[in-house]
């Protein structure tokens, strides 16, 4: 059962894409190009990092979350909006460090805590523009990336804090940012 909570998460979090890409190419929805960059770099370490914890069934939510975002990056370099600032610099640094934090000190729990860490940053920033401006982001793209989420607690099968982070950071950041999208049209539909 727990493999079958690993490929579900993993199915939504491709699947998750397909209205984002969609929304990119009809010029509805234009990603921040370095924010996805920083998503995609923090997707490797945070994929390492579970793997090198022992993660099985569990890693198909981070597996398929770091292939979508990628997914969403190449089309990002022509159709999205921003570049290198210095938030995104910052962000790239921190990531990084993690990295070498890990391998110095061979604690993929420290770089794990570093990428929820510096990606809840982003996360946070989505959650905002989300709010603000609910039109240029997808809603249904955060809602699936989120029960990808509930499904990658699910495939962890034990209370194993190191590999329950992830999956439970994904819940909450992914509905946090749904939570905005209809607060902020909300907002502009009165």
């Amino acid at each position: 059962m727990l493999a079958i909570f690993g490929y579900i998460s993993a199915a939504l979090s491709i699947l998750m894409v397909v209205p984002y890409l969609r929304d990119i190419f009809l010029r509805k929805t234009k990603p921040e190009r370095a924010s996805w960059f920083i998503w995609l770099v923090l997707g490797l370490i945070a994929f390492s990092s579970q793997l090198a914890k022992g993660a099985t069934d569990s890693l198909w939510l981070t597996a398929g979350q770091t292939l979508a975002v990628f997914a969403v990056f190449l089309p990002a370099l022509k159709f999205g909006v921003g570049g290198l600032s210095r938030r995104d610099i910052v962000a790239l640094i921190a990531a990084g460090f993690g990295l070498i934090l890990w391998y110095f000190t061979s604690e993929a729990a420290y770089a794990l805590a570093i990428v929820i860490a510096v990606d809840s940053i982003g996360s946070l920033l989505t959650a905002v523009k989300s709010y603000e401006d609910p039109s240029g982001e997808t809603l249904s793209t955060w809602f699936m990336s989120g029960t990808a989420g509930v499904f990658g607690v699910l495939a962890v099968g034990a209370f194993q804090p190191a590999l329950l982070a992830y999956p439970l950071y994904i819940v909450i950041a992914n509905y946090t940012i749904v939570l905005c999208l209809l607060l902020g049209r909300n907002k502009k539909g009165r």
